[in-house]
């Protein structure tokens, strides 16, 4: 699937202006994740509730919504999923960051095959499709990596020529510069991006921001709240079209005219009864046909 939400994104807190006793709503993402398109939208439905967005480090993306220092996470798969609830989003392409003259680059893309005797400078557990094959694996020459703290680390070792980086595309393109390029690897399975929140901490606001990453418009229709439910029994009836209409007030008419004969002793004579169906239908005949001379207008 073509990620078309990532791309670079600041890692400071955005915190918008808050009224006095109103708590932001608080929003964590990982890194290559853009969520402005869904901030854009919470801001114009919830004018009133403000937003905190921060970047989580890959260690942290699950960690923030246990300590409460975030409502919902934007993560990138695998994580923990204890005590959450996941929806996924969206796939990543994972590309290889190469130096920039590397024999990959002239490439639209590569297999693992094509990486098999070079330097990975990260955990190959990290990339199994590539362990798998790996040269260095096989014959146990692999070197311990050093000076590796960042992905910016990471990135600075592959311009150097020290060895190669299997990621997200969003990632290679957050960290890209002139002296790397990078080429999806076909081989490898894509990642995921997914929304998490505590399950034991779903609130109306965590609802609202799930309906309106799910592409839910703010005029659809969307199932009640439980309190919705007790509050407004009624409010989910299906509105009734104009032959339906109808029929119910004819339906209605006729009960009431029995309902009165019965009160009265009178035993309402088969004529009487099949004239109140010819009503009926003839009311019918006619609510459908002033729904189509009028194109569905009543």
């Amino acid at each position: 699937m073509t990620n078309e939400h990532s791309g670079e994104s600041a890692a400071a807190p955005v915190t918008e202006p808050a009224a006095p006793g109103i708590r932001p709503f608080s929003i964590a993402f990982a890194a290559g994740v853009t969520v402005t398109k869904w901030t854009r939208l919470w801001a114009e439905r919830r004018p009133g509730t403000p937003l905190e967005v921060f970047r989580a480090e890959a260690d942290q993306q699950v960690a923030v919504l246990h300590e409460r220092s975030a409502d919902v996470s934007f993560v990138r798969l695998p994580v923990e999923q204890q005590g959450l609830s996941v929806i996924t989003l969206y796939s990543e392409v994972q590309v290889v960051v190469v130096p920039k003259d590397h024999p990959a680059s002239v490439f639209d893309a590569v297999t693992v095959a094509d990486l098999a005797d070079e330097h990975l400078l990260q955990d190959p557990d990290l990339v199994p499709e590539w362990r798998d094959v790996a040269a260095e694996i096989v014959d146990g020459s692999r070197r311990p990596l050093r000076g590796i703290q960042s992905i910016d680390d990471a990135v600075e070792q592959v311009a150097a020529g020290v060895g190669i980086l299997i990621v997200p595309q969003a990632i290679a393109r957050l960290s890209s510069r002139k002296d790397v390029v990078y080429r999806p690897v076909t081989d490898v399975a894509e990642t995921r991006i997914a929304l998490a929140w505590l399950s034991e901490e779903t609130t109306a606001d965590i609802e609202e921001f799930v309906g309106i990453v799910r592409g839910r418009s703010a005029s659809s229709s969307r199932a009640p709240s439980r309190e919705a439910e007790e509050t407004a029994p009624d409010a989910r009836v299906k509105k009734l079209g104009p032959v339906a209409k109808a029929k119910a007030k004819a339906r209605a008419a006729a009960e009431a005219e029995a309902a009165s004969a019965k009160r009265a002793g009178v035993k309402k004579p088969a004529a009487t009864q099949a004239a109140r169906k010819k009503k009926q239908s003839d009311a019918a005949n006619a609510a459908q046909a002033r729904r189509r001379k009028f194109g569905g207008k009543r």
